[in-house]
């Protein structure tokens, strides 16, 4: 039961699969409700992640996204590969994971055609397309389309040298 017959209307689309509402920076997704676009997508190229783990610091753009990166922390995974036997709690952890044995790529690249096993590996090359840098430097404001790419350019700032050679 709705209050607001708009309400209703976009409830309905959930169900019909319409996807009315388009992603305004041309990635090529699109939605059944507006709130969906303006909230979490909208992150996904600006690069905002609020909610953080409070054990290891790591970000992520939805709070759902922290929710289950916080059963890593408590040690339980009920969900093993029976290829390699390496364990997941959550079971579509461990399906992203059977990909990499059998080579499965889903994700398919509407301008170019190129594969991936990820949708996020897909968000990121997609960003080859439409010129996307959504990662800026904080020091000097240059823009990178990965975050690792932004990691690795802090480094010439901090001049933080992590990696080195024992003998």
């Amino acid at each position: 039961i709705f209050c607001l017959k708009s309400n209703l209307l976009t409830h309905q689309q959930t169900h019909t699969g319409r996807r009315l509402y388009q992603c305004p920076w041309y990635c090529g997704q699109s939605f059944a409700r507006p709130s969906n676009l303006l909230v979490s997508h909208r992150r996904v190229h600006t690069g905002e992640k609020p909610y953080a783990c409070s054990e290891c610091g790591k970000h992520f753009v939805r709070r759902a996204g922290l929710a289950r990166h916080m059963l890593t922390h408590g040690g339980e995974r009920p969900h093993h590969c029976g290829q390699c036997n390496k364990r997941f709690s959550q079971s579509q952890d461990l399906s992203r994971h059977q990909r990499s044995h059998t080579g499965e790529r889903p994700c398919r690249c509407s301008e170019c055609g190129e594969r991936f096993s990820q949708s996020a590996h897909l968000t990121r090359h997609q960003r080859i397309h439409t010129g996307e840098k959504p990662h800026p430097c904080d020091t000097c404001g240059r823009c990178f389309r990965n975050s690792s790419n932004l990691v690795r350019h802090i480094r010439t700032h901090t001049g933080e040298r992590p990696y080195h050679w024992e003998s």
